[in-house]
């Protein structure tokens, strides 16, 4: 663990002695108003091989079958309750990307709502997929692919790798409807930066203007740049293709340190400093042992047998480590202090924390 920690801050130093380059506005920023939208849906795997949903749990289940057998023409009998255990109920989503035609696939993910061990092997029967107005943008259809792996056997034990629940099927869902979009129209049109950033917005704004002309663009905050767009609207997917092709060089990242608590994992920005702060890294181990001893009475006493509790507990502090870090140490000296003493991601979050109360991180610590 503490060689895989050494090796991902030696990357993270290494990322950080990197020069600024520059990027594309294409990377940098997306046009207002060019957008993907959610879609959504209900519907039934089937073709499982036992592994479906158990009726009495999830009894949706059946009554969505039945509903579907209904429509071509088989009714099932009222005193009847069928046992699918080869059939589950899943929720579909999917990603509407911008400018999708009728016939274009897209890809879904199908995912279990009911008890289902897994949906591996299953046919997803044809679902209508609606957005957030209820209105049916797509059909989708087709085979699961199923990246988990699961496995039981008859006296309970069981073994599972990843989630064998949920699924993809790549092209499972045919477009059926296009979204109504204003890039056609005329007018200015507005970038939107992926990261809000005075320096970048206002670059971008400049190296515009240094290709067409002043007056082009303009920075309209920190988020935003506004660029006027063609006379003739049809030239407009030529005007904006030139324009994010231009390079730019977006400003320095803010010092910004980001924890997350769950898997240890701490990503470190190139411009963190840390005041003059001396740091304790030590590790207190507890023992606390049990050793019940009998108490007996004597031979002709009234007493009784009792148990007698004895305990042996121990307090040592083993591999204490102490580091300092000199006034407007860098990430290099972070990261080669925390190697040098071996300490571990969990360890060096508790670090951090530490000198961000104590106001010696100059940097945003976010705890995601």
């Amino acid at each position: 663990m503490r060689g895989v920690a050494a090796f991902a801050f030696a990357i993270l130093a290494l990322l950080a002695t990197t020069h600024a380059h520059a990027d594309k506005v294409r990377d940098l920023a997306q046009v207002a108003g060019v957008r993907s939208n959610q879609l959504i849906g209900y519907g039934l795997v089937v073709g499982l091989d036992g592994s479906g949903d158990q009726t009495t749990q999830a009894p949706f289940t059946t009554q969505s079958l039945e509903n579907m057998l209904q429509q071509f023409g088989v009714t099932i009998p009222a005193s009847a309750r069928p046992q699918l255990k080869n059939a589950a109920a899943v929720t579909i989503t999917a990603e509407l990307p911008p400018f999708a035609k009728p016939g274009q696939t897209i890809d879904i993910t199908v995912a279990s709502i009911g008890n289902a061990k897994s949906i591996r092997g299953g046919e997803l029967l044809m679902a209508p997929l609606r957005g957030a107005d209820g209105n049916t943008y797509a059909i989708a259809q087709g085979s699961v692919v199923v990246g988990g792996v699961s496995a039981q056997g008859k006296s309970g034990s069981s073994v599972q790798v990843n989630i064998s629940a949920s699924g993809r099927i790549p092209n499972g869902a045919t477009v059926e409807r296009s979204v109504a979009s204003s890039f056609s129209q005329g007018g200015d049109l507005m970038l939107n930066l992926n990261t809000p950033d005075f320096i970048t917005s206002s670059r971008i704004a400049d190296a515009i203007n240094r290709a067409y002309g002043a007056g082009t663009a303009r920075a309209q905050d920190g988020g935003s740049v506004v660029v006027r767009g063609p006379v003739d609207a049809s030239q407009k997917v030529a005007w904006l293709g030139a324009i994010q092709a231009l390079e730019v060089t977006p400003g320095d990242a803010p010092a910004r340190v980001v924890v997350n608590s769950r898997t240890g994992t701490v990503v470190i920005g190139s411009d963190v400093r840390v005041s003059a702060a001396a740091v304790a890294h030590g590790a207190i181990q507890v023992t606390i042992s049990e050793q019940p001893a009998v108490s007996q009475p004597n031979a002709f006493g009234q007493g009784q047998t009792a148990v007698v509790p004895n305990s042996s507990v121990s307090v040592s502090e083993d591999g204490g480590h102490m580091f300092k870090f000199g006034p407007g140490a860098s990430l290099d000296s972070i990261v080669r202090a925390v190697n040098q003493v071996g300490a571990a991601p969990s360890d060096l979050i508790s670090i951090l924390q530490a000198l961000k109360q104590a106001g010696a991180l100059h940097a945003e610590l976010v705890v995601i």
